[in-house]
């Protein structure tokens, strides 16, 4: 890895990254409704703000706008559909469910992304193509076979969050 070709800007997309893994999972992790949930929820929010933003402002991988800039929209559009529910006043019926499954996916999709860089800096064969899809498959499949029984874990009233 040649570090000489980061810039301010990729630097702040890794840092970003980082902590919004770290955040999102212990968003995901501990008990829901709490102050150190919305807490956590608030950092977890600026830290993938800040990832998006710097996504769209790098070019260097396809020389201009490319399939990383659609997922990066995409990222935040889902991190937006999350947050709304819970900011919108007054609550609409279902909006807990609905925040719950968005920002799932949002800290999904960031883990699908991770699972994707790590595969292409693998030393496994294959083209990049086919190596992003395997990650972002691979962890999207995972993360769905396990999004019904974590979202009746965190249900109001549920004895396990």
């Amino acid at each position: 890895m040649e570090f000489q070709h980061y810039t301010w800007l990729s630097w702040l997309h890794i840092a970003s990254a980082l902590a919004a893994m770290l955040l999102g999972a212990r968003v995901l992790m501990a008990p829901k409704g709490t102050r150190a949930h919305r807490r956590t929820g608030c950092a977890y929010a600026i830290a993938m703000l800040l990832v998006n933003g710097s996504a769209l402002g790098i070019y260097r991988l396809f020389g201009g706008f490319g399939p990383f800039h659609v997922a990066a929209f995409i990222s935040l559009l889902t991190l937006i559909a999350g947050l709304r529910p819970m900011l919108r006043r007054p609550r609409k019926e279902g909006w807990l469910l609905a925040h719950m499954n968005y920002m799932y996916w949002s800290v999904v999709g960031l883990y699908a992304a991770f699972a994707s860089e790590l595969m292409v800096r693998s030393p496994l064969r294959g083209g990049f193509t086919v190596l992003v899809a395997g990650g972002t498959v691979l962890t999207m499949v995972l993360a769905g076979l396990f999004q019904k029984r974590l979202m009746a874990r965190w249900q109001p009233g549920s004895t396990r969050s």
